[in-house]
């Protein structure tokens, strides 16, 4: 119940305020799934653009952060750009392809240079000191969780890969939200637990033993990654 209660608090410290968000960029592709099956392309193709719309109109009345109302719109406005060009229903899921193949890049990239896209994500939303990121019995453990990362987004791209190639539309809708948020939850999951009980065996700094200068032996990262 300890870990448990621990993941919830860690997960509504970093994302507070943003779960509610997530449904602005979420409920525009399942919008467009369910309206193509029913109506077709042109029609679902509205549907999405609209309800992504009125989704950025909202939280401007409501002065509300726009970002992930702009990415839902502009993620459906690129996707149906890349439809267009294509000429195929299943060029919608270009975008998504796309970033999800950068994802991969830059996991492999960052691990190649020993600075690793993990220790980058988890900088930018603790904000804690970047040379703790980089110290010897600490990046190990992220250099690790970045490949875990790569090879579960290059999973998750195959199969949407597959499915682009025989423009299976509808099957790659559902992947795309199976494969999305639960998809990155359980990841995040995987990578706070991981995480720590790396730290714990690299015996190295917690973050406050790091700011403060302190001389080896450590307590260690108790708490969050």
């Amino acid at each position: 119940m300890g870990r448990a209660r621990e993941l919830r608090e860690e997960f509504f410290s970093v994302f507070s305020g943003r779960g509610s968000r997530l449904l602005d960029s979420f409920l525009p592709l399942l919008i467009f799934l369910i309206a193509n099956a029913l109506f077709g392309v042109e029609l679902a193709l509205w549907g999405a653009l609209i309800v992504a719309g009125l989704f950025a109109l909202y939280r401007i009345v409501k002065k509300a952060s726009l970002v992930y109302a702009l990415g839902g719109l502009g993620g459906v406005v690129l996707a149906a750009i890349f439809m267009r060009l294509s000429g195929s229903e299943a060029g919608f899921f270009l975008p998504g392809l796309i970033s999800g193949s950068v994802t991969v890049v830059l996991c492999v990239v960052t691990v190649a240079v020993n600075r690793p896209l993990v220790a980058w994500t988890s900088f930018a939303t603790r904000r804690w000191p970047l040379g703790w990121y980089w110290h010897p019995k600490v990046l190990p453990a992220y250099n690790e969780v970045t490949i875990l990362w790569a090879v579960a987004f290059a999973a998750r791209l195959s199969i949407e890969l597959w499915l682009f190639n025989r423009e299976a539309v509808n099957a790659l809708g559902v992947i795309r939200l199976l494969l999305g948020w639960p998809f990155l939850v359980v990841l995040l999951i995987a990578t706070y637990l991981y995480g720590l009980w790396r730290l714990g065996k690299l015996q190295g700094p917690s973050v406050e033993e790091f700011k403060a200068g302190k001389e080896a032996p450590w307590e260690g990262q108790r708490r969050g990654f």
